[in-house]
């Protein structure tokens, strides 16, 4: 089974329904610093995949130097 329930036949109505459940639980007042905080977290992700690019690629550079 390698779809899970209904996530593969998703549609605008279900998005709605969905959408619509989120602001009833959170409000509209905390989706926006939820979606801040989200952001937040994505772009320290990013940059210390990029960090450890560098690393790996710095690592590499020295080694075919000596």
């Amino acid at each position: 089974m390698k779809t899970l329930l209904f996530l593969g036949n998703i549609g605008a109505g279900e998005i709605i329904i969905i959408a619509l459940v989120v602001l009833l639980l959170f409000g509209g007042k905390k989706i926006p610093e939820l979606m801040k905080g989200l952001g937040k977290g994505v772009k320290s992700f990013k940059d210390g995949m990029n960090e450890i690019e560098k690393d790996i690629n710095g690592e590499n550079n020295t080694t075919t130097n000596n």
